[in-house]
């Protein structure tokens, strides 16, 4: 039973990471059509910046550690907006060009980063509460899974409050319905879209602060390694919804858990089973919307 306990909460924290990533992903798609190859750059710059701070703070306290994850947070949010403004913007409606700009942005920063942080492996501290376990129903779950399952909940709560209970989720909502109705209104779109891509990209950037105390590191191939799954938890849950990312994540993540436990680490084998069986029963996803 405990063992049951076990891979079912750190199950649930590693669907938290996942989804923290992934929802930035459905919520740029969803919203604007632009599948991102480079959000994993966003999780990586924030995860960096993160420990940046962190070592200049120079101590393991909670305190360190929320200003380590606003660090990264915000500095996803301008890498994410300034990818918009710069590159995207450009390209909306053009699929083609935005892959190919989103893999050469992800390609040269993964690049830029080994450049300067190197190559190898990056440990990283936090609080002595987050190395530690709390015995659930006699499993011994890891502390830092609360954290992650916590903060994916709250941005999830966040997100869908901000798109509609707000001004600015009301023209994001309506611009993409009908863009050329909104702008004849008076009301600049674009800077709703550019907000669109801070969210997403505020989202990764705590992620990736989140997943070096997760790993226990952080590395230039973090972002890159994380994207996959995000990517995958995004098809399954339904291109652009926000609500099957998060069901999505959950289910991945916690089955990817117990193949690895029950049969010998196939847990990446079975996910991308997970994934084909999808597409070929349920293309849309999950939660998608039929085409």
């Amino acid at each position: 039973m405990s063992t049951v306990v076990l891979l079912l909460i750190t199950g649930l924290g590693l669907g938290a990471l996942y989804f923290l990533v992934a929802s930035g992903l459905s919520l740029i798609y969803g919203l604007m059509g632009v599948l991102n190859f480079a959000h994993g750059s966003f999780l990586t710059l924030g995860a960096f910046m993160g420990w940046e701070v962190a070592r200049r703070m120079g101590d393991g306290s909670w305190f360190t550690l929320v200003v380590s994850l606003l660090v990264g947070a915000v500095v996803g949010a301008v890498f994410a907006a300034a990818t918009e403004f710069f590159l995207i913007r450009r390209l909306y409606d053009r699929h083609i060009e935005q892959v190919l700009v989103t893999v050469g942005l992800a390609l040269a920063t993964v690049a830029l980063f080994e450049g300067i942080w190197g190559t190898d492996q990056i440990y990283v501290n936090g609080p002595a509460w987050l190395d530690g376990t709390t015995k659930v129903l006699g499993a011994n779950i890891p502390n830092n899974r609360f954290l992650l399952i916590l903060c994916a909940v709250l941005v999830l709560v966040g997100i869908v409050l901000f798109l509609k209970y707000t001004r600015y989720g009301l023209i994001i909502r309506a611009g993409v319905e009908n863009r050329s109705m909104v702008t004849a209104l008076g009301i600049d779109v674009r800077r709703a879209f550019t907000l669109v891509f801070a969210i997403g990209g505020a989202a990764a950037g705590l992620g990736g602060v989140l997943a070096s105390h997760y790993t226990g590191y952080v590395s230039p191939h973090l972002g890159g390694s994380l994207l996959i799954f995000a990517f995958i938890v995004t098809v399954i849950g339904g291109l652009g919804s926000l609500t099957g990312a998060a069901i999505a994540s959950v289910i991945v993540a916690v089955l990817q858990q117990f193949a690895n436990f029950y049969f010998d680490g196939t847990g990446d084998f079975v996910v991308v089973l997970l994934l084909a069986v999808v597409l070929l029963v349920r293309p849309r996803g999950l939660m998608g919307v039929k085409a």
